[in-house]
């Protein structure tokens, strides 16, 4: 079962589903055949994008990212400031280094195939890789899934996933306090007399030491502060064709210099610019934690550090506390519905980051644990039906202006709750399921395809 650090992993820009997944994915099939002894009989390798990734996989980088997860990189390891040199170097000697340690012939062009008419089956984000030997014979097959967040699936997963459903088999769950619904988490919280992030800690300290639980929390919160402080100060044109002007910095300079405003919403000027500062940089392929996605990555730390520098009582201690409540509620989403926008559109990203940065403020800002589900529900409620339509297929327009203003919804919604006793008329689990059949009806070419609304209607052709 999942652990809450698998919904904040350390990556890079632009998309966990477009980048990072697939960056993993190419990674671990070199190590398959590293394990299988057939790295040193490769010759080439040829690679196949489907779906979402052949349709937007070029303004989210996800050749780029292929390439790097070839030559052995991980999303939370590759030198960022390295990538356009190394993929530069690839096109100028048709030669990649696969796994860092053998030297192979490749053909962009020709061995990075965006295949954009044959239909997926099983999810949108589908790719195949093949490993050939010297005479063209094929040593290694494996098709792939990116589903969301980073998560990635092979076929072989998906079969297992199958057939443990049909014999009606629950996915093992080794958890002191397991939980898959809103309501089952309702209930280890009345069993155990503890709120939503002291289950949560019992059931991690059941697989790591606490101190290195808290270590690892607190190392994704410091990535997130510095990518903020590196948005705020990085200024100029955000790559893809589109044009767009990065305005985080300016508009730090322009709070920093403005000082104590008698504005009585001037706080929100402030939240904005901590989730443009994220979405910039993730936009610019900088490093990002993914929360849950990394199109969405700008809601957990701009309300987080809405809540350090504007709220009392603001410690480490509760730092540990929100990523804990936001985690729980990302498995409540990633168990029951997607957090996948080529499947389920943007309410899967920004709607599910927006939920579970409500249902996180709202505990540490001393809320029941009805308030923080109330919070939640409220946050996914207005999320409903949300597209994912980005223009030219980057992660830009509207991407990085609707983090900022979810991240103020999130804030609202926690406001909401705690106005309230926690009594609410539609429960958490029941606007995930509507959110998890919102997403089935709605049209392909508003799930991350740049087919379709905003895409469609600005009239940019993808770069």
């Amino acid at each position: 079962m999942y652990s809450i650090l698998d919904f904040f992993t350390i990556g890079i820009g632009p998309s966990s589903s477009h980048s990072v997944g697939p960056m993993r994915a190419a990674k671990s099939f070199v190590d398959q055949l590293r394990e299988h002894d057939q790295l040193s009989q490769t010759a080439r390798v040829k690679v196949t994008l489907y779906g979402s990734l052949a349709l937007t996989g070029k303004g989210h980088g996800t050749d780029k990212a292929v390439l790097l997860g070839l030559m052995g990189e991980t999303p939370d390891g590759v030198d960022v400031d390295s990538i356009d040199k190394r993929i530069a170097e690839i096109d100028e000697t048709h030669r990649l280094n696969l796994g860092g340690e053998r030297a192979i012939e490749f053909d962009h062009e020709n061995d990075l195939k965006f295949d954009r008419k044959t239909k997926c089956k099983v999810h949108p984000n589908q790719m195949k890789l093949v490993a050939y030997d010297a005479e063209g014979e094929t040593l290694a097959e494996q098709v792939v899934y990116s589903v969301g967040g980073g998560f990635v699936l092979t076929a072989a997963d998906v079969e297992a996933i199958k057939a443990a459903k049909a014999a009606g088999l629950k996915r093992p769950d080794d958890r002191p306090y397991p939980f898959r619904t809103g309501a089952d988490l309702l209930a280890r919280t009345q069993e155990t007399g503890l709120p939503i992030s002291g289950v949560v800690r019992l059931n991690e300290i059941a697989r790591r030491p606490e101190p290195e639980f808290r270590s690892e929390v607190l190392k994704r919160w410091q990535v997130m502060q510095q990518c903020v402080e590196k948005g705020c100060r990085t200024e100029g044109i955000l790559p893809g064709g589109l044009k767009v002007r990065r305005r985080a910095a300016a508009l730090y300079r322009k709070l920093q210099a403005r000082g104590q405003s008698q504005d009585p919403l001037a706080t929100l000027d402030w939240v904005d610019l901590y989730a443009l500062a994220v979405n910039e940089e993730n936009a610019g392929g900088g490093r990002v934690v993914t929360a849950p996605t990394n199109g969405a990555a700008g809601i957990i730390p701009a309300v987080l550090h809405y809540y350090m520098r504007f709220c009392n009582g603001a410690s480490e201690d509760n730092v540990v506390r929100y990523f804990s409540v936001a985690g729980a509620l990302a498995m409540l989403y990633k168990e029951n519905a997607s957090i996948s926008g080529a499947e389920v559109g943007c309410q899967g990203e920004v709607g599910v980051a927006a939920s579970m940065a409500a249902g996180a403020l709202t505990e540490v800002l001393g809320g029941s644990v009805k308030q923080v589900l109330q919070a939640a529900e409220i946050a996914m409620e207005h999320h409903l039906g949300l597209t994912c339509d980005p223009i030219g297929g980057l992660v830009q327009v509207p991407c990085i202006e609707r983090n900022a203003v979810a991240s103020v919804t999130a804030i609202n919604s926690s406001r909401l709750a705690l106005a309230g006793d926690g009594e609410h008329h539609v429960s958490l689990d029941k606007v995930i399921a509507t959110m998890r059949r919102t997403g089935a009806d709605m049209s392909a070419k508003y799930k991350e395809t740049a087919r379709g609304g905003l895409a469609i209607e600005v009239n940019v052709i993808e770069c």
